[in-house]
């Protein structure tokens, strides 16, 4: 429409071709000549060192991998423990259990162990099945499980939760369980309609209704026949199975089978015998164990023995070998060295002569004559004839001059009267302030605090001395004003003498690991290697703990764990905890808890307080808050970071316990300040501009003079401080920077350091 004026765009010719081509425009001939500049020879060095290392750290992961698939899945690796957990009661797991050992299981229609072996699948596995009811139980499953398969009922229905597929116990386990650390889970769906059509709209549904209750690697597979449980079988074998860090940590026994031997010297002792396959880490025979629920105890003797599930091609030696003829072939016996074995030390014993009054040194006594010299050089302004005895016992700190005072001038001991004259002056000069009101100006000051500075400035000082004192009253004020300081080693209870503590704790963790890194890799002949099936002897265990062990064994996997250097020693603990959503009733300080950290349960009775990261003191709970986190410090056995923690609480006598809490291991700390704040309250009898006679506060003079440092407030927000006592029946005066109220109350804050409760029992078996 335009003719010849019409814009005509160049075409855009570069869109098919290299990045070297349409940056060629922008390089001259001569360059175009040069292969390499002189530059690109000085970093072609570096560039093949950094190629050289990024092959070298893929070797290093590719050889990682495969050595970690080989002990997970290789003929030498343990059994892998699959637990089955039905989301709903109306779930039977019974059949489950029964179809997938029959698969793996070259037996006939017999019975079936709960541990097999199969030449077909190259596998080995101990198949748990959780009791529905029992949180005890499938928690100590989950503990030591590589695989959780959930298993879904189509036609289950759950009227009291949100799902339609997991009832209020599966719903609670599973948060239980992502408290704890998930590992490998996957999802069994059974009850599936026979009709295609009808099967794949069911699938769907529930792997729509169960998707955001599991992790997004988890896998739906549908378990009703033997070829949906096979192609399951072959996709497990191979699978890559992830285990929570802390179980990595330290090694671990499931045993398979619980025996008990008398002592011969101790008829309330014997031996505990497990046998088992010791798991992620090699045991030193100097270690101590822990027993799940029995506690801690030192080791007599770790036999080998012959694997009694070998992986084989012939399956009539299986058939022929049993489990006995395997438990009693010992292949190697390792036993303890005195000089190298860990002690069972668990509590510090108290030197009870530790406060005892000792005879002087010569060093002491030289800088107490020191100190006896420098305190005579210095000029000090004392009443008229004091003598030498009686100004030693003048004590020179202002701080302590204030509350003290008051009783010296009792007995006595007054300004002379050229001083007194002085301060006469002084007032007169004021006269137009009141006393009150000038006290409370100087940031409520007492009145023996102005008789100091009328005593320095009597004195011939310079003007540098006399605002270097003005300086140092000013800070200890302001000290005053602040905040309560309060040293963590002072007026410590007697249970604080038998616990441990560490200089630092990040240093000494770093050590352990490192120590126990190296005895891994030192393959001494003190340790047993990792899947290897062992015999722990369990020396000094009570019978009567041996007894429990043995029933509880057949319902719950009883678990012995390899403790770390210090692992056995009483410290306080602190764990970040959280009240658990499903648990409504209250949860009061120092109540009996029993807290299952990692593999070890132990009962601890904590405190709670705030969680304040910018605060070196935190504030005492009476109660665990729902909905927000807290820090609960109990004693307990040293655990190094990080751990899990869910804590139990037992309703009622013979009640299944019930998930109370859960969060993780924080610190170990004994100087962790926690504060417990006591307010006392009074009310106004008479009240005069801004003075006010207080009672029902305290009931004797003596409580009124010793908490007179103390500010009060009240509650329609004024502030003042105690003047003196009056009478004999605990009233007393106060000054307030505003007129008080006759209506109105009057507090003062008190703060006391507040400690946890020595359990009475340590272990729930014990």
């Amino acid at each position: 429409m335009g003719g010849s004026r019409v814009q005509v765009n160049k075409t855009h010719k570069s869109r098919f071709s290299s990045k070297s081509t349409r940056n060629l425009h922008k390089t001259s001939l001569k360059d175009k000549s040069r292969i390499a500049k002189s530059e690109r020879n000085v970093a072609k060095g570096a560039r093949a060192a950094r190629v050289q290392r990024t092959k070298m750290l893929r070797d290093q992961k590719r050889a990682a991998l495969l050595k970690e698939k080989r002990a997970s899945s290789g003929s030498a690796s343990p059994p892998r423990v699959i637990v089955l957990f039905g989301l709903c009661a109306s779930v039977n797991l019974n059949s489950v259990t029964e179809d997938l050992l029959r698969l793996l299981s070259s037996e006939g229609n017999g019975a079936v162990p709960s541990t097999v072996c199969s030449s077909e699948y190259r596998l080995r596995a101990t198949v748990l099945q959780a009791p529905h009811g029992d949180l005890s139980a499938c928690i100590e499953m989950a503990k030591v499980a590589d695989l959780i398969a959930f298993v879904a009922s189509v036609s289950s229905f759950c009227e009291d939760s949100t799902s339609y597929y997991i009832d209020s116990f599966g719903s609670q386990c599973l948060s239980v369980f992502r408290s704890l650390g998930l590992p490998s889970t996957t999802v069994l769906i059974r009850d599936l309609p026979t009709d295609l059509k009808k099967r794949q709209e069911s699938k769907k549904l529930c792997i729509s209704d169960l998707a955001s209750e599991f992790p997004e690697d988890c896998k739906f597979y549908p378990a009703d026949t033997k070829d949906e449980l096979h192609k399951f079988m072959w996709l497990f074998k191979e699978q890559r199975l992830t285990v929570p860090h802390w179980r990595n940590q330290r090694p671990y026994l499931m045993a398979q089978k619980v025996d008990m031997v008398a002592d011969g010297c101790d008829s309330a002792k014997c031996t505990l015998l497990l046998n088992g396959y010791l798991r992620a880490h090699s045991l030193s025979v100097n270690q101590l164990v822990h027993v799940s629920g029995a506690g801690d105890f030192q080791l007599s003797k770790i036999e080998i023995l012959k694997d009694p599930f070998p992986l084989k091609s012939r399956k009539e030696q299986d058939a022929m070998e049993s489990d006995e003829i395997h438990d009693a072939e010992v292949i190697r016996s390792l036993a303890p060295d005195h000089s190298k074995q860990e002690p069972l030390l668990v509590e510090n014993v108290p030197d009870p002569l530790a406060g005892e009054q000792t005879w002087p040194t010569e060093a002491e006594m030289a800088e107490a004559d020191q100190n006896q010299k420098e305190k005579r050089l210095k000029k000090r302004a004392l009443p008229r004839g004091t003598s030498e005895y009686q100004a030693a016992w003048i004590v020179d700190d202002t701080d302590e001059d204030d509350s003290d005072i008051d009783d010296d001038a009792d007995d006595g001991m007054v300004l002379d009267q050229e001083e007194s004259s002085f301060a006469g002056e002084e007032r007169t000069n004021n006269s137009d302030l009141d006393d009150d009101q000038a006290s409370l100006s100087f940031k409520y000051s007492d009145d023996e605090t102005e008789n100091d500075s009328v005593m320095m400035e009597g004195e011939n000082l310079s003007r540098e001395q006399i605002e270097d004192e003005i300086r140092k009253i000013k800070e200890a004020h302001a000290e005053d004003e602040g905040p309560p300081s309060w040293d963590p080693k002072e007026s410590l209870p007697p249970e604080y003498a038998r616990i441990f503590a560490f200089d630092n704790l990040a240093r000494t963790q770093k050590h352990v690991f490192a120590k126990a890194l190296e005895m891994e890799q030192e393959d001494r002949e003190d340790c047993v290697p990792a899947s290897s099936y062992v015999r722990l002897h369990i020396k000094e265990v009570p019978v009567t703990v041996a007894y429990r062990l043995q029933e509880l064994v057949k319902t719950v996997p009883l678990v012995a764990s390899g403790l770390l250097q210090h692992e056995s020693k009483m410290s306080v603990l602190h764990f970040s905890i959280k009240k658990h959503d499903t648990y409504n009733a209250p949860i009061k300080a120092k109540e009996e808890l029993v807290f299952h950290v990692g593999f070890r349960q132990f009962i601890a009775r904590p405190i709670f307080s705030s969680d304040n990261f910018n605060s070196d003191k935190h504030k005492m709970e009476r109660f665990l808050h729902a909905g927000r986190f807290s820090v609960a410090s109990i004693y307990a056995p040293i655990s190094f970071p990080p751990l899990p923690l869910i804590a139990l609480k037992s309703a009622e006598a013979g009640a299944p316990p019930a998930v109370a809490a859960v969060g993780s291991l924080r610190s170990i700390d004994p100087d962790r300040i926690i504060l417990k704040k006591i307010i006392l309250t009074g009310y106004p009898q008479r009240v005069s501009k801004l003075k006010a006679s207080v009672r029902y506060m305290f009931h004797n003079p003596e409580d009124v003079r010793w908490f007179k440092p103390v500010e009060v407030w009240t509650k329609n927000g004024r502030r003042g401080r105690v003047k003196e006592p009056v009478g004999t029946h605990g009233a007393m005066k106060c000054v307030f920077n505003g007129v008080p109220q006759q209506h109105d109350t009057v507090c003062m804050s008190l703060y006391k350091r507040a400690y946890p409760k020595w359990p009475e029992h340590r272990f729930p078996g014990s």
